[in-house]
């Protein structure tokens, strides 16, 4: 009989085995493996049939033949041998030879290195000796350790018992404790609180509840008495309940039998108690010390003391949350092996069927491999259980030294007592916790054993991960245990994170109210004043409004009105003069035939503006007053910047419409005339109109007469004086309109509140606290405060033009010189004309209409010659294509792939002969060369 050894999963294997031995019968099975038999035959086959030389078809039927006469047909008996309870071995009969071949030496060898580690363990003299109720096989792992935990959780189950216990000592041993009877420092560290509570004050008396409920009042020793005899009933029966709680794999008979000695060997290996305790009054000690701390949560909660209740519950819940994590940890520990080792067992040995038919379809050293695989999955779990029994003697060991430490009273003597049981049990817990992350690292030490040890060092580090994120949980709770009693909250929300930082601290001022901040690391401080808030308020403030803008914008305007209005008469006069000396002029010259000296420069001036308008006339097809007119506007401000204007551009202002640009706003006529003016030209209209207007005698020599002289002279400097008043005028209006908009337009947009600022704090408190109680004493303070920021002055250009305030005014200045014909000629037209010129061809005007225009001859391009030669190239290339198909006789298939019609037979024919040729060509060569070297 093969055996198969078992770790609390007994029942599941002897489940497995069976389902194994039923299917290996089964008329079912047998037809899977005559069709995987058949798909496996049809691959040798066909891989025999390719390549013969490999052998595989013969390598195939060998290996089917081998695993199902080995492994498959013979059928052997496998009993379950429990490792960990009292239950008989478990036979199994028709189990396939190969699951018990397999099963059997991996499990027989895993069972036998555990087995020897635990023996050695029992062995070792001293302090490191493990008892053998604590081992791995028997109890899994931490047994120690969950013995102590469980029987610190042990309360006495009967309520009637527990009440009068609780009165007991509520009524008798607190008073003792009080009085000095009792002395509360030997009750806290006393290793047996039930046989010091023995002798109460006979004076003081406690309820009592006897047969079908009644309850009567006696004396202490009395009701000591009476509790004393009840009391080892009680212990029996939580005594069972762990037998059964602790040994769930065990019969009921069994687990109590065994269950004494567990509790004893575990405290006596932890040094918790002595060799004289029994497992009763272990248990007793116990549940008494639960009784007392209970005796102060019950008793608050009797007498209505909301201090007491308060205590209870935090320290409640306190432990509670502190212990949430390490239970929950150590449940890892207390489960791994039952639930993880043993499912993975149970389906390795599952799918051992579903291997016999992958084998089928394997062959030589595939099956080999695979059947190597499927066994190392059997012994990594077979490691297993000699790793867990190190990790639990080296856990047991490190628990004993830290249990021993806690159960100390001092003077060198160790005992669970009222001063020690609590760090007691937080200290088992938290070493199964320990060991329970440890355990997930033993399925990876066992694997990386099986795979030759490589990469051990990273699974043991690997395991160890989980640690650090459990050190912090626990800290965290511990620090929890805030009690909150009678709070509600529903409907909460909240999206955004709130973080505070710890540089920053704050202080309420006890007389004003007002808060203070403050930054540790910079010092900066800011106040946040006491204020009413609420729907109500009363706001004194200054500001620019829109009304003022308008008010400015429309002062602005009727400037720019009057300007246009002087600069309009002021062209006009000086069209008048410049017709009044043109028509002198050429009266002189008609009666003379020649210029006196006293009008020869005012002669040479006219002729040069007489040509010039005479010519910009005859292109635009206007009148040469009207060209004077316009040329005279125009060089009235040249050189002069107005804002978003060009210098050209403002006097031309004088026909532009006031809400458009100056683009947009000038005719048709106006932009023919600019176009055909140069800026020497334009200097030249300006240059008289200068000299006109200055010059009295010049006016003399083109009147007829005197009076006319002065009247013209009069009227001239009249509208001269007028249009550098209005241009002065708009330039101060246009400045502040455009002030007081800049102000309103970032008013709007941003705003910077200074007094809010941490480094202006006197300034803050000067507003608030000293501005009077009243709207008058506040305007006061505002009108002293907006005193110091006076109006900055004014900076304009030599003519009084305001320099741009703002990059929105700089922008349009920019668009308005972009779109100046005089500044930016029509770049076009001149290469046109001067291509024409080169090639000798007549030029078109650049304003004529497009049907006057002769049309050009189109000559030959590169590109022609660059399309002939390319389609020559596309010929030659299809010629060169068909002669090539022609000559290796090349056609095209039906389905559209291309095939030779050259006979490869005859060309290996002609190869033949051509071989054979040349071969008797060199045979007749080799004898030439022997009989040569014969003679």
């Amino acid at each position: 009989m093969w055996e198969i050894y078992a770790y609390q999963n007994s029942d599941s294997l002897f489940g497995i085995f069976n389902a194994i031995a039923a299917i290996r019968g089964a008329d079912t099975y047998l037809s899977a493996i005559a069709a995987v038999t058949f798909c496996g035959f049809i691959a040798a086959l066909l891989a025999y049939a390719f390549a013969p030389h490999k052998l595989q078809g013969w390598q195939w039927l060998a290996s089917v033949v081998l695993v199902y006469a080995i492994l498959f047909v013979p059928r052997v008996t496998v009993g379950i041998v429990d490792k960990t309870g009292g239950a008989p071995v478990k036979v199994v009969d028709n189990v396939p030879f190969g699951i018990a071949l397999f099963g059997g030496l991996t499990s027989t060898i895993g069972n036998t290195l555990t087995e020897l580690f635990e023996t050695a363990f029992q062995i070792i003299p001293g302090n490191p000796n493990l008892p053998s109720e604590l081992t791995y096989q028997k109890n899994g792992l931490m047994f120690g350790n969950r013995l102590i935990r469980e029987t610190g959780k042990v309360v006495f189950q009967d309520p009637n018992f527990r009440t009068d216990l609780v009165n007991f000592i509520h009524n008798c041993t607190m008073y003792d404790l009080i009085d000095g009877t009792l002395d509360p420092t030997v009750f806290a560290r006393a290793d047996d609180v039930w046989g010091l509570m023995a002798t109460p004050n006979p004076a003081r008396f406690t309820t009592l509840t006897g047969s079908g409920g009644a309850v009567a009042t006696d004396t202490c020793p009395n009701v000591y008495n009476d509790l004393n005899l009840r009391i080892p009933a009680h212990i029996s029966f939580i005594q069972g309940k762990l037998a059964t709680q602790l040994n769930p794999t065990l019969p009921g008979a069994a687990a109590a039998g065994v269950i004494a000695a567990q509790i004893q060997q575990a405290y006596l290996k932890n040094n918790i108690a002595n060799a004289a305790a029994t497992a009763a009054d272990i248990i007793r000690q116990n549940a008494v010390i639960n009784a007392v701390n209970d005796t102060s949560q019950l008793i608050g909660q009797k007498t209505n003391d909301p201090a007491s209740m308060v205590l209870a519950v935090g320290r409640a819940q306190a432990i509670a949350q502190t212990n949430a994590a390490w239970i929950n940890s150590g449940k890892i520990a207390e489960q791994a092996l039952p639930v993880v080792r043993n499912v993975v067992e149970a389906l390795a040995y599952a799918i051992f069927p579903i291997v016999v038919l992958l084998l089928f379809l394997t062959g030589g050293r595939e099956t080999m491999m695979a059947l190597k695989n499927y066994i190392a999955v059997l012994i990594w779990i077979q490691l297993w259980p000699p790793l867990y029994a190190i990790l639990n003697y080296m856990a047991s060991m490190y628990a004993a030294s830290e249990l021993a430490a806690a159960a100390n009273v001092g003077g060198g003597l160790k005992a669970l007592s009222l001063q020690t049981a609590s760090s007691i049990y937080a200290n088992a817990i938290s070493s199964e916790a320990v060991v329970g992350y440890l355990t997930i690292s033993i399925p990876f030490i066992a694997w990386a054993a099986l795979k030759r040890m490589e990469n051990l060092g990273n699974t043991v580090v690997g395991g160890l991960t989980g640690l650090q994120s459990t050190a912090t949980m626990a800290t965290g709770t511990a620090a929890a245990g805030n009690v909150s009693m009678g709070n509600v909250a529903m409907d909460q929300m909240q999206l955004a994170p709130n973080r505070t930082s710890a540089f920053m601290g704050s202080l309420q001022s006890d007389i004003t109210g007002n808060t203070v901040s403050a930054n540790a690391l910079n010092g900066r401080t800011a106040v946040n004043l006491l204020r009413n808030q609420g729907f109500a308020s009363r706001v004194v403030s200054m500001k620019v409004s829109e009304q003022d803008v308008v008010e400015a914008n429309q002062s602005a305007e009727a400037a720019r009105s009057d300007l246009v209005a002087a600069n309009t008469e002021r062209s006009a006069m000086l069209a008048d003069v410049f017709s009044k000396g043109t028509a002198k002029l050429n009266s002189v010259r008609t009666s003379n035939g020649s210029n006196s000296s006293s009008f020869e420069e005012i002669g040479s001036s006219l002729d040069r503006l007489d040509q010039i308008s005479r010519q910009v006339a005859e292109r635009t097809g206007m009148s040469q007053q009207q060209v004077a007119q316009i040329a005279f506007g125009a060089s009235g401000h040249l050189g002069v910047s107005t804002p978003g204007f060009s210098p050209v551009k403002a006097g031309l202002q004088a026909n532009a419409s006031a809400g458009k640009s100056f683009s947009s706003g000038l005719s048709a006529d106006q932009q023919k005339v600019l176009g055909a003016l140069s800026s020497e030209q334009l200097a030249e209209f300006k240059k008289f109109g200068d000299r006109v207007s200055r010059d009295q005698g010049w006016l003399q020599a083109v009147s007829s007469d005197n009076r006319e002289a002065s009247d013209l002279s009069a009227r001239l400097a009249s509208t001269t004086s007028r249009a550098e008043r209005a241009q002065a005028s708009y330039g101060e209006r246009t400045v502040l309109a455009e002030r007081l908009s800049s102000a309103r337009e970032r008013g709007e947009t941003i705003s910077i509140d200074m007094a809010q600022d941490p480094h202006n704090l006197a300034m803050f408190l000067r507003y608030s606290e000293q501005y009077g109680g009243d709207s008058a004493s506040a305007f006061v303070l505002l009108d002293s405060e907006l005193a110091r920021q006076a109006l900055r002055p004014n900076r304009v250009f030599s003519d009084g033009t305001a320099i741009p305030v703002s990059f929105s005014e700089v922008k349009d200045r920019h668009t308005a010189q972009a779109n100046d014909p005089a500044l930016n000629p029509a770049i076009k037209d001149r290469d046109h004309a001067n291509r024409a010129q080169v090639t000798q061809k007549p030029a078109p005007k650049p304003h004529a209409p497009a049907q006057e225009q002769p049309a050009t001859v189109r000559l030959p391009t590169v590109r022609q010659r660059v399309a002939e030669e390319g389609a020559s190239l596309r010929a030659h290339g299809i010629s060169a294509k068909a002669r090539f198909d022609q000559q290796a006789e090349i056609v095209t298939t039906p389905d559209g792939t291309l095939s030779s019609t050259r006979s490869l037979m005859k060309l290996a024919g002609k190869q033949v002969v051509e071989d054979g040729g040349n071969a008797a060509d060199n045979t007749k060569e080799v004898v030439k060369d022997l009989l040569i070297k014969k003679k």
